[in-house]
């Protein structure tokens, strides 16, 4: 199966409610965090001029996906870069004593974000847990989240 949408909005009263949507977890979350730069601008106006490494941990994907997306808005926030590329280069899951780390690392690439040439759609101000879900269907991998603006 080829999936056609990366990402939809969904309608939430005050804030920002995504529905990210993957072929494999990788995707999953390399679509979500495009859909987290796309709720801020056009990332198709996006060049890919800078990279940086992302990585994170959690103890349950919900978290690591908490996490991921908030390591990609402080690049947002601490080097004023929009990403147009979000690549995932793995994930992994540790068992440990107390439970286990779940683990992720990538690479995302764009540039200084310049209000002349991109588009400014909303501010977002923080990833929150609420409504947050991931799914795994027969053949896809769905996530749900909320973006505080």
């Amino acid at each position: 199966m080829v999936l056609k949408k990366k990402f939809e909005f969904l309608d939430h009263p005050a804030d920002v409610y995504i529905k990210a949507i993957g072929e494999s977890l990788p995707e999953l979350f390399e679509n979500a965090g495009i859909a987290l730069f796309e709720t801020m601008t056009n990332t198709d106006l996006i060049s890919r001029s800078k990279e940086y490494s992302v990585s994170a941990d959690g103890f349950d994907l919900e978290s690591l996906l908490y996490k991921w997306l908030e390591e990609l808005l402080y690049i947002y926030y601490s080097y004023n870069v929009m990403c147009s590329d979000v690549e995932v280069k793995n994930i992994s899951i540790e068992r440990q004593e107390n439970g286990f780390v779940y683990s992720i690392q990538g690479i995302c690439k764009g540039e200084e974000f310049d209000p002349s040439r991109h588009e400014a759609r909303v501010e977002v101000k923080a990833v929150t847990y609420h409504l947050m879900k991931i799914i795994k269907d027969e053949d896809h991998w769905e996530a749900y989240f909320v973006l505080d603006i």
